[in-house]
């Protein structure tokens, strides 16, 4: 008897036949959900439709429909932000690289991309998952709801699709990934900046007990979900927009290319309510809506059997200064504007900071304020909440490895880790003057130590350094300060 064609797997929707590389099968554009189509694009997932004969996984399909970006002010991101918007129905998919298959089982890790909740995609080149497959794990990216047609609030669907489609996503990998090669029982979803704050959500959530074993948060927060009401402002402005009542129903004819061009016109909404901070400053119309915040729910125990490797970058607020050229000449004024996004009383923070960093100027203040605001703090809330709560473990830890780009003042910014974490310092787009790696060598050794760092955790639950425990509080500095 001939033996099986790794390439060839059948799946609960049908079968499909990837492409043969050196360290095993890559299969691309498998569908997890059916695609979102007129008043579906705002209801919660439902399966695919089976298909007849063998469907093509060797070639990369369509995107979530997302505005253009794909640089931040002098900075290239496309290697963060891929090719954007792909048109096609069909969009609810995931990449698989699956290792060479023996036994036993293989580690599975699924990634949950970031930009802001309004654009990404698994086809994005830093998510390239060959040295997760080199290494024995089956690694996943997924594709979910973007934008308005994922995260609007709206009165009449479920809110927070797209994180709906994700969990939709854990359910088809619970029942097919044994085909290729991974280990249900031991499953790591992870993700990075929104994608992180997703993870957040559905360790919080009780409808993911069982999809997972661990989780790790890069660079998001536990403390980023809008309240109703802060959400209902995004609402009303689209209604506006559109001069409409902003509903599913009202929605449902509305062409993706409208929805996606009136997105730019949400930005820069002021989401503070009388009793709630905009927990994002600014930075995006859209994130998970929820009355209560993510780190408040695993405080209380839920996702307690997951253990939990969380982290953020020395230098987060960078990327959204540095590149625009905000921080070459720091004024009093815009140090306390940054400062009263995220603190009732901005000259008492400012005060409290230059306490602490005495002699830092006001350019790194800002960096630091920003940063915090927007990931550090709700990092360690969630980290605490956990820590405190759960019975999983708990491991913390800091990337510091500082980029000499734009001019040496990106510094280690938000997104810095992800080329070590996937081992893929040698992407051409991310050297150079635009560069996300500046022009000194990255270090390789650093890449390697990171990305097996990670991937010990998703086979033994340790990555190789202290828990941090509520009375230590052991965070990893990963690089050179």
């Amino acid at each position: 008897m001939a033996p099986a064609d790794p390439a060839t797997v059948t799946t609960t929707s049908g079968r499909i036949h990837g492409r043969r590389h050196e360290h095993g099968t890559v299969f691309l554009d498998v569908p997890y959900a059916a695609p979102p189509l007129g008043r579906t694009r705002f209801a919660a997932p439902s399966p695919h439709e089976r298909w007849t004969g063998i469907r093509d996984a060797t070639r990369p399909g369509p995107t979530a429909p997302q505005p253009t970006r794909d640089s931040f002010g002098t900075l290239d991101m496309s290697p963060y932000f891929g090719p954007g918007w792909q048109r096609g129905d069909d969009y609810l998919t995931m990449n698989i690289w699956a290792p060479q298959q023996d036994e036993p089982a293989r580690p599975v890790m699924v990634f949950v991309h970031g930009g802001g909740f309004v654009a990404g995609s698994s086809r994005a080149p830093l998510y390239d998952g060959t040295a997760f497959a080199r290494d024995g794990v089956v690694l996943i990216t997924v594709n979910y709801r973007l934008g308005i047609a994922g995260f609007l609030h709206l009165p009449d669907a479920p809110d927070n699709r797209g994180m709906l489609d994700i969990l939709a996503a854990l359910h088809w990998i619970q029942e097919n990934v044994t085909r290729f090669g991974g280990n249900p029982g031991n499953v790591t979803l992870f993700g990075q900046s929104a994608g992180a704050i997703i993870v957040g959500g559905i360790l919080a959530d009780p409808a993911s007990s069982g999809l997972f074993r661990r989780a790790i948060i890069q660079s998001g927060t536990g403390t980023g979900a809008f309240t109703p009401d802060q959400a209902g402002i995004v609402t009303a402005a689209l209604g506006r927009e559109l001069d409409l009542e902003p509903t599913a129903k009202a929605l449902a004819d509305i062409p993706d290319e409208r929805l996606v061009s009136v997105t730019a016109d949400l930005t820069g909404l002021d989401l503070r309510t009388s009793t709630h901070h905009d927990p994002l400053g600014g930075i995006t119309s859209f994130s998970l809506v929820n009355e209560h915040q993510p780190a408040t729910a695993v405080a209380t125990g839920r996702g307690s059997e997951v253990d939990l490797l969380i982290g953020a970058n020395l230098d987060e607020g960078s990327l959204y200064l540095a590149p625009l050229g905000l921080l070459a000449s720091t004024t009093e004024a815009e140090l306390l504007d940054t400062a009263a996004k995220f603190h009732p009383d901005p000259d008492k923070a400012v005060r409290a900071y230059r306490a602490r960093h005495p002699s830092a100027s006001a350019a790194e203040l800002r960096t630091t304020i920003l940063g915090d605001g927007l990931f550090t703090t709700g990092t360690r809330q969630m980290a605490a909440a956990h820590a405190s709560a759960a019975a999983g473990h708990t491991y913390c830890y800091e990337f510091v490895w500082r980029s000499d780009a734009v001019d040496g003042r990106l510094g280690a910014s938000h997104v810095m880790e992800l080329p070590f974490v996937f081992d893929h310092l040698s992407l051409p787009s991310l050297r150079g003057p635009r560069g996300l790696l500046g022009t000194t060598e990255p270090s390789a050794p650093l890449a390697t130590r990171i990305h097996r760092s990670w991937i010990r955790f998703a086979e033994t639950g340790n990555p190789g350094w202290p828990v941090h425990e509520p009375a230590t509080g052991h965070v990893q500095h990963i690089g050179v300060t």
